[in-house]
């Protein structure tokens, strides 16, 4: 995020870094561990940031149709950084697309994804590791029962069967 920071190429950070940043900010010991840095960044600045991350160390290549930076020549896609782009679909059947870079923030020294764009992302994703990441969201109180409203009626259902079953 510092080489992203510096050459001036706006980001935010997504996935578990992010919800491990929210997460924190209410108990620091309900935060989980993620190996790889979920990041997202806008279509147009990708040559960028490309060049700014290549030049901190970071070696571009792509796995499974998703940009990613390993640490350096030994780095394995696992531990990577991998990029998400605004305002568009992971998954041609997503139900929303992802966020727009505005919608974020600053955490410590990185900027993170808001929580309920990140909320939103989660539920679009919906994953086993996602409905995790939202449990505990739960579990510390960033999620309550008045959230479902907020989001469309297929990504209300899913938020309202996790506040349901929280344990899952």
């Amino acid at each position: 995020t510092a080489a992203l920071a510096q050459a001036d190429i706006p980001y935010a950070v997504i996935g578990g870094n992010a919800v491990a940043a929210w997460v924190a900010r209410v108990d620091r010991a309900a935060v989980r561990n993620t190996q790889d840095v979920d990041i997202l960044l806008q279509r147009d600045d990708f040559a960028r940031a490309k060049v700014a991350l290549e030049q901190a160390g970071f070696v571009h290549c792509t796995v499974m149709d998703v940009d990613c930076f390993l640490d350096g020549p030994d780095g394995r896609p696992r531990d990577a950084v991998h990029v998400l782009y605004a305002r568009e679909k992971v998954k041609p059947g997503d139900l929303a697309p992802t966020a727009d870079i505005s919608e974020r923030e600053m955490a410590d020294d990185y900027a993170v994804l808001q929580l309920e764009s990140l909320v939103r992302m989660k539920l679009t994703s919906y994953r086993d590791k996602d409905r995790v990441h939202l449990r505990d969201m739960i579990m510390v109180g960033l999620i309550d029962p008045t959230w479902p409203p907020r989001f469309i009626p297929e990504l209300a259902t899913r938020l309202q069967q996790l506040l349901d079953d929280p344990h899952g």
